[in-house]
């Protein structure tokens, strides 16, 4: 009886052959829903902001009366800009309480700015009814900067290549070459002459200057970067040009003097051809094409020389012998205390004072030391990852990886972390953002982030 049971089971299972099987199976496909993900926005690129928001930096509100509500003084997390929703942006800068915005609108504008507005470094902003015209010193949601067009300029010509912000000035190349300058000049910083009590508030005076008048006419502007209170100019052949404040030598123009003049920076630069620029306050990084690093302006916690009698302040470019034996740089950034860089076999460095990375027991180091690759997510089932991109702000540092996740650490008083909390944190740790991280723009108390969709 058991054994006739066993055929019929066995007659029952091979009723269909494994090609009738198929065939049954495939007249059901019609009945799979084919899911389709809701896509947020048609926008190549999104936004995401978090820090300090009471000077309107983050661009959230749109209600002056809610912005002014003490709850909505800091964004904790990672959150998405409403203005990245409609429009396309291109590029992101972050100031001293200011955030201003590369955009391609179908309106032709292409510049726009939220934040802090006291020296006018958002352009002359108003307020909208006409009988009442007081300048606005705190711009809440994004708001078009005009930049002063020529006859015959086209809205191609007055697209975004580059920009950077200070403490309270703005820097921005467009695509025809054009240098705008705006905010506070007191230095110099903003390429022109230095008039005694200028008035910042509420000025309408954007500052433009042709890039051949910087540079000549066989080369180009390709870069802008912004210190504290200063200005640097990298170009398509490699050379730097800088402005400003000029009292710890971040100028690199061999002296300590302010300068109102774009003036071209020598030392053991000159014969380099540089390719990137870094600075968040007054000590600068500069990268040559062969992965070597160089530096001057402030160096008092040694982060340009550590040796026993090296000067805080070094006012002429110069090769630094302390990076010498990280490898191939392929990426530098500078705070206001500390250093980072970044090898072609994606280690990351750090080194000068502050929280550098390494726990809250080391606060200072002379040398560049690396941190380990499995705290920027490298792990053993994602062995390939690594870091291709690091940056920073005056208190903080972050780290992209190839995944286009990003690692922050530092200071954190503001929550500009994006952590969730207004803890420092110690070591590099993963910020929630909804995206893959292109461009990280770090400000003093904010930080903003242009990502890509993941799907």
């Amino acid at each position: 009886m058991l054994h006739s049971v066993k055929a019929v089971t066995h007659r029952l299972a091979r009723q269909y052959t494994a090609k009738a099987n198929r065939s049954i199976l495939s007249q059901d496909i019609k009945k799979i829903k084919n899911y389709e993900p809701k896509i947020s926005g048609t926008h190549a690129n999104r936004v995401y902001v978090w820090g300090f928001q009471e000077t309107g930096a983050l661009g959230l509100q749109t209600n002056v009366k809610k912005a002014q509500e003490r709850y909505t003084e800091m964004v904790h997390h990672p959150t998405r800009l409403q203005f990245s929703n409609n429009n396309e942006i291109t590029d992101v800068t972050a100031g001293y309480g200011f955030t201003a915005y590369a955009v391609k609108r179908s309106d032709g504008e292409t510049l726009f700015g939220s934040g802090l507005n006291t020296d006018s470094q958002l352009g002359f902003q108003v307020k909208g009814n006409s009988k009442d015209p007081a300048n606005l010193d705190v711009i809440i949601y994004p708001t078009a900067i005009k930049l002063p067009r020529e006859q015959g300029e086209t809205d191609e010509d007055m697209q975004v290549r580059s920009m950077s912000s200070g403490r309270a000035h703005l820097v921005v190349v467009t695509q025809n070459g054009t240098v705008f300058t705006m905010g506070n000049n007191s230095y110099g910083q903003c390429g022109r002459s230095i008039i005694e009590d200028e008035r910042y508030t509420a000025s309408a005076l954007i500052n433009r200057i042709p890039q051949a008048d910087i540079c000549g006419a066989e080369d180009e502007i390709v870069a802008v970067e912004c210190g504290q209170d200063h200005s640097l100019f990298l170009t398509k052949l490699g050379r730097v040009y800088s402005c400003g404040w000029g009292a710890d030598g971040q100028t690199g123009q061999g002296n300590y003097h302010t300068a109102g003049q774009i003036t071209l920076i020598a030392g053991d630069i000159e014969k380099e051809r540089i390719v990137r620029v870094a600075c968040s306050s007054d000590c600068v990084l500069a990268l040559n094409e062969q992965g070597d690093i160089f530096g001057w302006g402030n160096s008092e916690y040694g982060q340009l020389d550590d040796s026993v009698d090296a000067e805080t302040q070094i006012c002429t470019p110069r090769a630094l012998t302390l990076t010498k034996g990280i490898g191939k740089v392929k990426d530098v950034a500078a705070g206001g205390s500390f250093c980072m860089a970044l090898n072609d076999q994606g280690l990351v460095y750090t080194w000068g004072y502050g929280i550098l990375g390494f726990g809250p027991t080391v606060e200072q180091s002379s040398k560049p030391q690396h941190l380990l690759p499995p705290l920027f997510g490298r792990n053993d089932f994602s062995n390939a990852t690594t870091v291709i991109s690091i940056g920073c702000g005056v208190f903080h540092m972050g780290a992209v990886n190839s995944d286009g996740d990003l690692f922050m650490w530092g200071k954190n008083r503001f929550g500009h972390l994006g952590l969730g909390h207004k803890k420092d944190q110690f070591f590099p740790f993963k910020a929630a953002i909804n995206g893959k991280v292109t461009k990280v723009a770090y400000g003093v108390d904010h930080t903003i982030a242009l990502c890509r969709p993941h799907i």
